[in-house]
């Protein structure tokens, strides 16, 4: 279903949302194959304080907002009875249901804040690097909605440059700074421009709908390669064809980039780690 065609729905979050997925450039031919390949996916210690939090070690209901091509949806698969990830991407709803095999998952092409999901059925509800795409009363109040009592809401981003190497680090950095600066002279609006990531407690805390609300740092260790750091790397704001060839620097700081992975990681694997900010809200 598509939230947006239910009677009575006041195209809040449809109209916020949809404009960002429209000047994204993460509709683009092959784009959410290249996300769902090189993003991370959420640790394991980041599940287990959410379902402590939440008071169990088998939810019964995880629902995914936002999830994308369904990474932060398909890593609940092993721990809980259920899984709905619901997304208003059509290309990245086609890519989840087809990376994910497990019987317990499900996928919705919908908007965050009208699911169709039972009320007070859920242990717990995530935004996994999403939140900042929706208007946040709205989805909060669906959130809620869905939770049962003590149940969780989570609102969890990553760092976007993973720690690998200092010099490798630094160029990554570089690159992020260049694309967001394009984006602004360019007039292309980013999903955390209105909503900053940083403010996502403080929404949590203002809406009244949770008994309790705190922020949770965590993080995750993986590998990673200069072939995969390289991807992450298109794979972060959307495609280059976003700027049409209107910022020179963004081809300037990614050539460094790719200079720079080469140059320090060669063909190894590197140990990388990835910081996660969670912001919880207990109903």
């Amino acid at each position: 279903m598509r939230a947006d065609s239910s009677p009575g729905y006041d195209g809040r979050v449809t109209g916020f949302s949809r404009r960002l997925i429209d000047r994204s450039g993460y509709e683009g031919e092959g784009f959410a194959s290249d996300y769902d390949r090189y993003r991370p996916s959420p640790p394991e210690v980041l599940l287990a304080v959410l379902m402590t939090h939440a008071g169990t070690d088998h939810p019964q209901l995880v629902v995914d907002l936002g999830c994308g091509t369904g990474l932060s949806t398909r890593a609940w698969a092993g721990h809980a009875e259920r899984v709905i990830g619901v997304e208003a991407n059509a290309r990245m709803v086609a890519r989840a249901r087809a990376a994910s095999g497990a019987a317990n998952l499900e996928f919705i092409e919908g908007f965050a804040d009208e699911t169709g999901i039972g009320s007070e059925s859920a242990d717990i509800v995530t935004c996994a690097q999403s939140f900042h795409w929706m208007e946040p009363a709205p989805v909060l109040a669906e959130a809620a909605r869905l939770l049962r009592r003590g149940g969780v809401f989570a609102a969890y981003d990553y760092d976007v440059v993973p720690v690998i190497q200092p010099d490798v680090d630094a160029a990554f950095t570089a690159h992020v700074a260049a694309r967001s600066a394009a984006r602004s002279r360019l007039g292309i609006e980013a999903g955390g421009a209105t909503w900053p990531k940083s403010k996502h407690i403080d929404q949590i805390r203002a809406s009244g709908l949770f008994r309790f609300a705190r922020e949770v740092q965590c993080h995750g260790e993986g590998t990673i390669d200069a072939r995969r750091l390289i991807g992450l790397a298109h794979s972060i704001g959307g495609p280059r064809a976003l700027f049409d060839g209107r910022a020179p620097e963004v081809d300037a700081t990614l050539a460094t980039l790719h200079a720079t992975a080469e140059r320090q990681l060669g063909d190894r694997t590197w140990p990388t780690v990835t910081g996660y900010t969670c912001r919880l809200g207990i109903k």
